[in-house]
């Protein structure tokens, strides 16, 4: 168990670890006052070394880890990896490949929804992990031990949860399951915000297309002031002073110091005078290039009983298979199922998800299987030959 300080001492352990069958990483960073993430450790543990990288140390390089992590022969595992995975897309403009998520395997293996790290490592391990580092200043230096000892054990203990998960994958037929989820993860656009984009971020009620075509510009502006300046969005703007922004589209400095949270100093300055120019450009957008939000399909009336149908059928199958309801269908997904049946644009009827339920799902919408009470019990039955 070792803090790494030096390149000397790293390549020593990424030695080690090239042979290595699979790797568990994690990292710390700081976050809170800047728009990029700050990174200030990585560790890193195969199934016989563990060590602590100070990626902020002067006498470091970390290209030694970088070729590690990046190795297509090493499975990396992580739990809950986007974070992780955005700090290392904005390091090298990559994703390293392959990918194992845990808290996607604890959810195939029926260990919850988006179930904690710690509260998967307790169920696993019986472990209990100390939390009182958990929002320590990670870039302060020098670390404390507990510091160390917490860090260290984000990848330790994430061995064991790696290979028990694995286990329950392999006995279980659903390896391949857990591969098309993982796919997922291998979205490069999931790791960066086009600035023309940033609008959708924010929780606007009003669908007015003009509206929605100046939020649009603010909120792009702001979103390159924020990563040119590398502070938190909110640090230039807050979302609630671009949405009153766009309802009231000022036009002069005066009329733009009246929005709350700006005042005279701003409004007078180069950001009011950017603001303007923002809200000039999106009222003069055409009409038919302005956002607009997507309709709702139209449900048909007394759709409620089916829904609640399918969430019957739903629980029914998950605790057969041990899989988190949540990886298959939510709620507008069965609502979309019971409205449309095998044309709904849902996920739960394709792929695995359509073998555990979907197949299942349509066949009760269309009247061709039923759910029955058999001895307390619920049981799924093709309705033409055991009950007709």
């Amino acid at each position: 168990m070792t803090l790494i300080t030096t390149t000397n001492s790293l390549s020593k352990l990424c030695n080690k670890l090239k042979e290595a069958e699979y790797i568990t990483v994690d990292t710390e960073f700081i976050r809170e006052r800047t728009y990029w993430p700050n990174l200030c450790l990585i560790q890193i543990a195969d199934s016989q070394n563990a060590a602590v990288i100070d990626v902020l140390s002067p006498n470091i390089n970390i290209e030694p880890l970088l070729n590690i992590i990046y190795d297509p022969k090493i499975l990396k595992v992580f739990h809950a990896p986007r974070q992780d995975l955005e700090i290392l897309f904005k390091l090298t403009n990559r994703l390293p490949q392959p990918l194992f998520d845990t808290q996607i395997a604890a959810m195939v293996c029926g260990f919850g929804e988006s179930v904690g790290y710690d509260t998967l490592v307790n169920k696993i391990t019986g472990k209990i992990i100390d939390k009182s580092s958990r929002y320590t200043d990670w870039s302060l230096r020098p670390l404390t031990q507990r510091q160390i000892d917490y860090a260290l054990g984000d990848v330790t203990h994430l061995r064991l949860v790696y290979e028990n998960l694995n286990q329950h994958l392999l006995e279980g037929g659903k390896s391949n399951w857990l591969k098309e989820e993982i796919e997922k993860l291998n979205d490069t656009n999931v790791y960066q915000t086009s600035p023309p984009e940033a609008w959708k971020r924010i929780k606007a009620r009003n669908p007015n297309p003009r509206f929605l075509a100046v939020l649009r510009e603010l909120a792009s502006w702001r979103e390159k002031e924020a990563q040119k300046k590398n502070i938190p969005r909110n640090h230039v703007i807050k979302d609630e002073a671009l949405i009153e922004i766009a309802h009231n589209t000022p036009k002069t400095a005066k009329s733009l110091a009246r929005i709350r949270g700006l005042g005279h100093r701003l409004a007078e300055g180069y950001v009011g005078q950017s603001i303007i120019k923002a809200v000039e450009f999106g009222e003069n957008i055409p009409l038919d290039q302005c956002p607009q939000v997507p309709r709702r399909p139209n449900v048909p009336k007394n759709i409620g009983p089916m829904t609640d149908y399918l969430k019957v059928l739903l629980k029914m199958k998950c605790d057969e298979h041990g899989v988190a309801q949540k990886l298959i269908a939510n709620s507008a997904d069965l609502e979309k199922l019971a409205s449309f049946g095998s044309k709904a644009d849902v996920a739960a009827i394709s792929g695995w998800r359509k073998d555990l339920f979907g197949e299942d799902a349509i066949n009760l919408i269309e009247g061709k299987s039923a759910i029955i009470i058999e001895e307390k019990k619920l049981r799924l039955v093709k309705y033409s030959k055991e009950i007709n």
